[in-house]
């Protein structure tokens, strides 16, 4: 569900909207950097640079000595020529996780005005504000520099930090690998007061501005700008009351070719240039999270979501950056021979960089796990199949659904509410007219082991007979005006007020919302959809709200406004786990994310469109999430928009198949296109690839848990998986499932029979479906048939699946059905995987209740051993926990391994026996994992071996 562009009134709104589907995004309604105050001013910055003739462009910031302020943390005084009376300070912290992660932060201190720089971004989107400082890092100083050492003595790493010009360096076996600074374009606007009694010179809006009646000349520097205090665009005026307070920093990456991140964007993964001969876009990469209408495929337009993160890549090394700032921010890239270079400017607070030190992207997602936390492991039927559209009707059409799923043997875990079950859009209230009894309705699909999700989106009707808003009202948490009188925007419910859940006093009001004494038409079968939170303001500025409005602590809503759909993210996740004891795992859905929304919940790639382009364009925009830490994501298959034709819908339910949330949904005008729908063959094609999903959720739980313990992605792309094979790195279009194995491609072009896919590593690869075998050649590129009934699947030589083949009606109903181990040899006759299993809706696996085993072939046994999880920073119930008597385990202890397909070996074995006893088993001769010939793999299949998921056990072979 979305919103509209600008209306003046909701009908008005819903007008627009049902507009021909070919209107696309109106690019107008947002701003360009051009028509943005702070961006103009600071990216001429670099215009200056690039004009100025070598060595003539010096940075106005110096440093002083340094001041010891405890271990592994340090101070500097910083000046600036232009401003030699303004006090800034540099402080820098060396933590003591991570391996040598270091902090580097820039604020104004003693200034003559009452105004403070937005400081409280690391507070939301750190699990530790201040994370523990290291106790070994060690500082020098000589000849205009400090060089500090830190991190693992064998990482050899250091910083050099150097006075004047301000230039700091992060380097690894004194080679470069960071540089802030490089380009002298770092500038951070101090506090001024615009004094109304002194006339301001203006001299033109490419000269000087003098302020204060200060003469000096900064104009090789500095660019004036008469919207400094005051900004007026379109309609809509921000006030300004703190005047100028952006900041901009250069970070370049010396000897990389490739940069990811910055989620979310519509762009490939391997972030091109902005600027320069070779720009494929020309603006910047915007992080602003905003509702946008039909967003393009290729651009480098905000989206939904920001997280000011980087990874800089080489098959040498990888480093990271997350620029904690959570004010409206550009980003310019430009690949240069000797580096990639990147300029940030944002409108206001502290500059507060991480820098993380890699080596490889694993390090890089273990650093950002440590500093923003994993995300935590979901509800286990929260990564089935998920159906939803704008809207189900009644409660007829919720149970309709129901039933013709059944009918038609396609599982299903979880339908849908959009906004028209609650009554005249105020969420918590159900439309009886059309849902006349809620809880028996929800009751009757959690009867069949699912679950619903009901919108509740952020605007408030502003209406006193509605209970949501009186209490607001009267707790006083509303977000304000900057007049101090509480904001009041149009969006669907009407006219609507917006709760500020900055402010503390919102948290357990909003907590008790759900609990089911308060909430009596909701039961615990019922999970939560936030919508329309980056905010989502219909008469707006950029269908936002006005940067000028006040958060609890006095902030201006422009200090945080990234983070405000997080927040409201938070404490919706929070009131779920609450309103059940002992608690159970939250799932809330949220569209606005920023760093560390992944603690809360799953996203969706916002208001996309069902068309072949779109479709392509999925896969890159969930790689940057993931590597971004936001793994639990995915894009409304079939399009928001649009009536995809029947070969395009089968096309997204394969890619849709294969991203960590898989959920259907649709717009209120598009055809229904629900899976049972369809004659054969389409509908068999979307039964057996749901179906596919259902079978494979061991291992999407897998790499869930996995993720859970180090952040590691759930979509691994290319340059992760194999960090040294620089033809990979901007391969955007591919990728394994975890660690498991699984390669994955989705078909996106129309009318394709054929599709190929690259192979890095020097494995076979065996085709899931057919078994074929690909025999083990690095660099190499595969053609596979992929005719509409299928889609490139293949499994890496050395993986090991845990598969369940029966498919119910639901994922809970499948627990106790038996497994089957796929297990695929590597051109050395071995291979590896696990299995990791809980109640898959509770915390008592924090507490030692689950089985996790380790699974391996050596060519001479198959065995698997249980393993006690290791997290980041400690081991989890290694005091408590019993691989065989916990009560998981023992609740499970009937499951059995119904068969084990072996897939490669050379011969066949003589004998295959568990416990001494042979097991019955067959084996058909093929293509050997070892050879280099192309055909169908050997398969050796053992029937009902006799072992179980939770006991140790070896199948021994001779």
């Amino acid at each position: 569900m979305r919103s509209v562009l600008s209306p003046l009134s909701l009908s008005l709104a819903l007008a627009v909207l049902l507009l021909p589907f070919t209107m696309g995004v109106k690019q107008e309604d947002f701003k360009q950097c051009s028509q943005t105050s702070f961006c103009r001013r600071l990216r001429s910055i670099a215009n200056r640079q690039e004009e100025a003739s070598a060595g003539s462009f010096n940075s106005p910031y110096s440093l002083s000595a340094p001041e010891a302020l405890e271990v592994g943390a340090w101070n500097w005084n910083l000046k600036s020529t232009l401003y030699p009376q303004i006090n800034f300070q540099l402080r820098v912290d060396i933590l003591e996780e991570g391996d040598g992660i270091v902090r580097v932060r820039v604020d104004e201190v003693d200034s003559t005005t009452p105004f403070q720089r937005y400081n409280e971004t690391a507070r939301w989107a750190l699990l530790n504000t201040n994370p523990p400082l290291s106790s070994t890092a060690s500082i020098k100083t000589a000849s205009g520099k400090s060089i500090i050492s830190y991190g693992p003595t064998a990482s050899k790493l250091t910083l050099e930090v150097q006075h004047s010009p301000l230039k700091i360096t992060q380097l690894r076996n004194g080679n470069p690998e960071i540089v802030f600074n490089d380009r002298a374009l770092f500038h951070m606007e101090h506090f001024r007061v615009k004094d109304v009694e002194k006339t301001e010179e203006i001299l033109s809006d490419s000269e000087q501005m003098i302020l204060n009646g200060n003469k000096m000349d900064r104009s090789w520097f500095e660019e004036s700008d008469i919207d400094a205090f005051e900004e007026t665009w379109k309609k809509w005026t921000d006030s300004k009351p703190k005047g100028p307070e952006g900041f901009s920093l250069d970070l370049s990456f010396p000897g990389v070719n490739h940069i990811y991140g910055l989620p979310e964007h519509a762009s490939p993964l391997s972030l091109p240039d902005t600027l320069g001969p070779h720009a494929h876009y020309s603006e910047p990469y915007r992080l602003y999270n905003v509702d946008i209408f039909e967003y393009l495929a290729d651009s480098p337009m905000s989206l939904y979501g920001a997280i000011p993160l980087l990874h800089a890549h080489s098959s040498e090394h990888s480093v990271g950056v997350l620029n904690l700032v959570a004010s409206d921010t550009w980003v310019d890239v430009r690949h240069d021979a000797d580096a990639v270079r990147t300029h940030w400017v944002s409108e206001s607070g502290i500059l507060d960089v991480l820098l993380l030190p890699g080596p490889k992207p694993k390090q890089l997602f273990e650093q950002y796990s440590i500093l923003t936390g994993p995300t935590p492991l979901p509800p286990q039927w929260s990564t089935a199949y998920h159906q939803c559209r704008w809207n189900y009707n009644d409660e007829e059409d919720v149970l309709d659904v129901q039933r013709k799923f059944d009918e038609a043997d396609i599982p299903l875990d979880v339908t849908w509410l959009d906004i028209e079950y609650a009554d005249e859009h105020r969420y918590f209230d159900w439309n009886h007219k059309f849902f006349p009894d809620p809880v028996k309705m929800i009751d009757e699909v959690a009867s069949k082991g699912r679950k619903m999700v009901a919108i509740v989106d952020p605007h408030i009707k502003r209406t006193d007979s509605f209970r949501i808003y009186s209490d607001a009202k009267d707790l006083d948490v509303l977000i304000k005006k900057s007049d101090g009188s509480n904001f009041e925007g149009w969006c669907w419910t009407g006219s609507s007020v917006w709760v500020d859940f900055f402010n503390e006093n919102s948290w357990s009001w909003w907590t008790k919302m759900f609990n089911l004494n308060t909430w009596k038409e909701s039961t615990n079968a019922l999970f939560i959809w936030n919508d329309m939170n980056e905010p989502s303001v219909f008469d707006g500025p950029e269908i936002s709200m006005p940067r000028d409005n006040i958060h609890a602590g006095g902030w201006e809503h422009r200090d945080l406004h990234n983070i405000n759909g997080m927040m409201f993210h938070n404490q919706t996740a929070q009131a779920l786990i609450a309103r059940e004891v002992p608690a159970k795992r939250p799932f809330v859905l949220s569209r606005a994310f920023f760093a560390g929304s992944h603690r809360y919940g799953a996203i969706w790639t916002g208001d996309n469109m069902g068309d072949w382009e779109h479709l392509a364009g999925e896969t890159a925009m969930l790689l940057s999430n993931n590597i971004a830490g936001m793994v639990f994501s995915g894009a409304d298959v079939g399009g928001f928009f649009g009536n995809p034709t029947p070969e395009l819908l089968v096309r997204w339910y394969q890619a849709g198949a294969f991203m960590p949330f898989f959920r259907a949904h649709a717009h209120i005008d598009t055809k229904r296109r629900e899976p049972y729908l369809f004659d054969e063959p389409i509908r068999g094609y979307l039964r057996d690839i749901i179906r596919l999903r259902y079978q494979l959720l061991p291992v999407w739980y897998n790499a869930f848990h996995d993720s859970s313990l180090t952040g590691v992605p759930i979509m691994t792309p290319q340059y992760a998986a194999f960090p040294e094979d620089e033809q990979g790195f901007a391969i955007d279009d591919q990728y394994y499932i975890g660690d498991s194995g699984l390669l994955t491609k989705p078909v996106t072009q129309e009318g394709a029979e054929t599709t190929q896919v690259y192979i890095s590593d020097a494995q076979p690869y065996y085709d899931y479906f057919t078994h074929r075998l690909h025999p083990a050649s690095a660099h190499q590129t595969l053609t596979l048939n992929t005719p509409i009934s299928t889609f490139p699947l293949l499994i890496q030589g050395g993986s090991i699946l845990p598969i369940r083949q029966r498919v119910r009606r639901s994922s809970p109903l499948m627990w106790q059905d038996p497994f089957t181990l796929i297990v695929a040899l590597s051109k050395e006759g071995t291979a590896s995987g696990k299995l990791y299993l809980d109640d898959g809706v509770s915390y008592g696996y924090l507490q030692g209740e689950y089985i996790s085993k380790s699974i391996n072939f050596d060519g001479k046994s198959l065995s698997s051993t249980s393993t006690k999880i290791v997290t980041l920073s400690k081991e989890t119930g290694l005091e408590t926990y019993d691989p065989e008597n916990n009560t998981w385990a023992q609740a499970i202890s009937h499951v059995k391994i119904e068969s084990v397909i072996i897939l490669g070996l050379k011969n066949s074995p003589k004998s295959v026996k568990f416990d001494d006893q042979e097991v019955e088993w067959t084996f058909e001769y093929g293509v050997a994992s070892n050879g280099k010939k192309e055909g169908e793999s050997s398969e050796l299949k053992i029937k009902n071996p006799g072992v179980g998921v939770v006991g140790d056990w070896k199948i021994a072979f001779a």
